[in-house]
């Protein structure tokens, strides 16, 4: 399958999850942090079914990569990012919530021109303008 279907699958279960996260915090009045740590004790168990075949690839993947994924999807996108999404879908309607915290692909984009040297081309700079554009139309 391309990329690109992977992608909009992405896109879809995190929406569709967004639902269903929203209406567990208010169906059992629970805090953002107890509602990410059931989401993420169960997409460990789960996860760590589906990779099991490739833990012995860790220790050759080296410290440097190793650090990278703790601090970028353990500590920023998984623990910070996760607990502000939560605590903004707390107290806030998910038409509000999802479409300013889905503006994560500028962000992504941003890093990869800064930091990676990746092009920006007219194309990008306008979809980042209309990304923009859209979620000042949804949210205010």
């Amino acid at each position: 399958m391309k990329p690109e279907i992977y992608a909009l699958l992405t896109a879809a279960a995190w929406g569709i999850g967004g639902y269903f996260e929203k209406k567990g915090l208010h169906l059992g009045n629970l805090s953002p942090q107890m509602g990410i740590t059931l989401r993420t004790a169960t997409a460990l168990l789960i996860l760590g079914v589906v990779s099991f075949p490739q833990w012995k690839l860790v220790p050759q993947a080296g410290s440097k990569a190793l650090l990278y994924m703790i601090i970028g999807g353990g500590i920023v996108a998984g623990a910070a990012g996760m607990l502000c999404f939560y605590t903004a879908l707390k107290g806030a309607p998910l038409t509000r919530v999802m479409p300013i915290a889905f503006t994560s692909p500028l962000f992504g984009a941003l890093m990869g021109i800064i930091f990676a040297g990746e092009p920006l081309t007219w194309k990008m700079v306008s979809g980042m303008v209309l990304t923009i554009c859209g979620i000042i139309v949804l949210t205010v």
